[in-house]
């Protein structure tokens, strides 16, 4: 088991009413493509937000990193949308 906390950024946080979640992994879940996958089968919402084919961004403690990563124990997860500037 993995605990870690997930931090939600921009129009995630707005539209799933969460800034801040502490989670407890089960060992199955490994990479943050996984942990997209436990988040968007809460179904509504979280679907939405983290469906398959989703622009949502992530960082392991304040590093963007790929949906491949690995996630740790004791790691912080932050999703945001895709940033763009002028």
């Amino acid at each position: 088991m993995k605990n870690i906390k997930i931090l939600y950024f921009a129009r995630f946080k707005e539209k799933l009413n969460y800034s801040i979640e502490p989670i407890t992994l089960s060992d199955e879940i490994t990479t943050v493509a996984e942990l997209k996958s436990l988040l968007a089968s809460r179904g509504d919402t979280w679907a939405e937000v983290f469906q398959q084919d989703a622009n949502v961004r992530a960082a392991i403690n304040h590093q963007v990193v790929a949906d491949t990563t690995s996630i740790a124990d004791g790691d912080e997860v932050a999703f945001f949308p895709p940033v763009s500037g002028g």
